[in-house]
């Protein structure tokens, strides 16, 4: 029995030391920040900004209906880095999906169109994978997308 009690208050002991442990996680926003107002002024794009620090570029505005961050929508777009290499892309007639299961930048980001619109998202990457790789993008990542609002389902 005594054993038992010490083995537990170890393993208690071990336990909570390794939860006030901390992972150091960078910031990126000001980096971010930096690539993109750069990206804007070599493309020389009229770009506003968020107040959560998302920027975008309404190159046509669309006539239909606007979604908010609860809408299914389907959009046409290509994502790339500011470098210009393409990480995915959809074929024209785009894809469906709901606006509050996709990354922040993007429910935030496709609420500025109406259907038919058609622009641009540059997202920090607070606002998208933040520190952390995800499928071949590396964390800390600016991502920026071309998209087209085709419809609000």
């Amino acid at each position: 029995m005594k054993y038992t009690l010490l083995i537990l208050a170890i393993a208690i002991f071990t336990s909570c030391d390794s939860d006030t442990k901390k992972i150091e996680v960078k910031d990126y926003r000001a980096e971010n920040e930096a690539e993109i107002k750069s990206y804007i002024e070599d493309n020389d794009f009229n770009a506003q900004k968020s107040e959560t620090g998302l920027y975008y570029v309404i190159e046509e505005e669309g006539t239909g209906k606007q979604p908010t961050i609860r809408s299914n929508v389907t959009v046409a777009y290509k994502g790339y880095f500011t470098d210009g290499r393409v990480f995915d892309k959809s074929n024209e007639d785009g894809i469906q999906f709901p606006l509050d299961k996709v990354i922040t930048g993007w429910t935030e980001g496709i609420t500025y169109f109406k259907e038919g619109g058609k622009g641009k998202l540059l997202i920090p990457s607070h606002l998208a994978y933040g520190p952390y790789s995800k499928n071949g993008i590396p964390g800390g990542s600016v991502l920026i997308f071309d998209i087209e609002l085709i419809s609000i389902n």
